[in-house]
């Protein structure tokens, strides 16, 4: 089964959109369709079928033709519902942490018209079946603080009070009292639609709510040092699922939660519109309720399971994609992505649950490998691989579009002669570093010193042949 239409279908389907949508600057004389067809170039390549195995891939095989929605988009979000209703039981251990099955996806289009906030509706039609008590009290939006975060799965509240005897003297004596019942289904599921909203909340001085948000991927146990907020949680389940466009993420999102480990808590998934439906789509309850029941048959049984285990016939398999996962990504890139192992683990448990399995089989890290390949693909595609670095982003692309390198005076040139040379050498050592860029000395200069001629390192093979 294959993704959906792929970037270039979208764009020729749809004309209309500029290419100032996903945040590309058109070039000189360059016509729009060549823009969109640039932009495809950059597009993931479709999801392998891998990635639609067991029951989740039967789901979207079932929803996917009654809905412009993507297959990517119904499938994420089918694991992240069906990670969230099992609750805090099913785990993995790596290194002495617990990973359960959370996760927090995000949901990036090229336009608000991806048909991301249909693929969540058709996704919650099944899980309202599934369990229609989740689907009502476990749902929530509108992240704005840490504080509101721990709120909605807070533990019971008491303080000390003074004890008094039967003339209303205090005794001197206190004993606890609960103020506060708290919230004793620890399971919660945030749904932002408008995620840009919680990026610029994220953003203001003394916010809490990406520290919070992170305690909930890490261990669930949520806590402030706000002096004024008594609230704390433990053992909170916590899923976040976010819609937003390239451009948006791209605006809102800060450098500082690029790289604080906020960003790599995340699965990033392009996703457009599959297809065109005018007459709207015709799930009917005969296609839903048989499905609905083996999801319920799937969460009856993670919730008996505890701790999970790989099975010890991929042991050579999983060697291989650990080192894969764990190579080394410079710049913006590699700080979103840097979580690849545990990311890759949680989804091949779910896959696993869902097959009704504790232990971990080839075909459940197959099918997670295939959906992280393209997680990573998407967050390429929305971050490029710039290092964050504004002086050596600005020289790495000037490099990239001089097939014939340049030289000091050049690089010079480029920030209007405004850089001093310290600068402009620091950041040519970092790109250096990165294996991005090299230099070749060329014929000597007016002061009789060796002319350095940088290149971009794809450019100088190219050149070198």
């Amino acid at each position: 089964m294959s993704e959906a239409q792929d970037a270039s279908a979208y764009f020729r389907q749809h004309p209309e959109v500029p290419a100032s949508a996903v945040g590309v600057t058109a070039q000189p004389r360059q016509s729009a369709g060549a823009d969109r067809e640039a932009i495809a170039r950059q597009w993931p390549d479709p999801l392998a079928g891998e990635a639609f195995h067991g029951l989740a891939g039967d789901a979207v095989r079932a929803i996917e033709p009654h809905t412009e929605a993507s297959p990517v988009s119904l499938l994420i979000q089918t694991l992240l519902c069906f990670g969230n209703v099992i609750g805090r039981t099913a785990y993995y251990v790596a290194e002495a942490s617990k990973h359960y099955t959370n996760i927090f996806a995000v949901l990036v289009g090229v336009t608000s018209a991806g048909r991301k906030g249909s693929s969540w509706a058709q996704v919650l039609r099944v899980f309202r079946i599934v369990d229609h008590e989740w689907a009502q009290t476990r749902i929530s939006s509108g992240l704005s603080s840490g504080e509101g975060l721990i709120w909605a799965v807070r533990n019971p509240i008491t303080k000390q009070e003074a004890i008094k005897d039967n003339d209303g003297r205090i005794t001197g004596e206190y004993q606890e009292v609960e103020i506060d019942p708290g919230i004793s289904d620890k399971r919660l599921l945030v749904l932002e639609t408008e995620f840009a909203s919680p990026l610029r909340m994220m953003a203001r001085d003394g916010n809490t709510l990406s520290v919070v948000i992170r305690q909930a991927w890490d261990t669930g146990d949520l806590s402030t040092m706000t002096k004024n907020s008594p609230a704390r949680a433990t053992g909170a389940h916590v899923s976040i699922v976010g819609h937003v466009t390239r451009d948006e993420l791209r605006r809102e999102l800060s450098t500082t939660d690029m790289g604080n480990g906020f960003a790599n808590r995340d699965l990033w998934v392009c996703t457009t519109r599959s297809k065109e439906l005018p007459e709207g789509g015709t799930l009917g309850d005969t296609e839903i309720s048989p499905l609905a029941e083996r999801l319920r048959d799937a969460v009856a049984f993670a919730r008996t399971v505890c701790e999970m285990k790989r099975d010890s016939a991929i042991k050579g398999m999983w060697e291989k994609t650990y080192h894969e996962l764990t190579a080394d990504t410079p710049g913006l890139l590699g700080a979103v992505t840097s979580r690849a192992v545990p990311q890759t683990m949680r989804l091949a448990c779910l896959y696993a649950l869902l097959d009704k399995s504790a232990v971990v089989r080839e075909k459940h890290l197959l099918a997670a490998v295939a959906l992280w390949e393209y997680c990573l693909a998407s967050a390429r595609f929305i971050f490029g691989d710039t290092l964050g670095d504004s002086t050596a982003d600005t020289i790495m692309q000037s490099l990239r579009d001089a097939p014939d390198g340049l030289d000091r005076t050049a690089l010079s040139a480029l920030f209007g002669r405004h850089k001093s040379g310290a600068e402009i050498s620091r950041a040519l050592s970092v790109l250096r570093e990165h294996g991005l860029a090299t230099v070749s000395l060329a014929s000597q200069d007016v002061n009789g010193r060796p002319r350095e001629i940088w290149f971009a390192v794809g450019n100088n093979a190219k050149k070198a042949k």
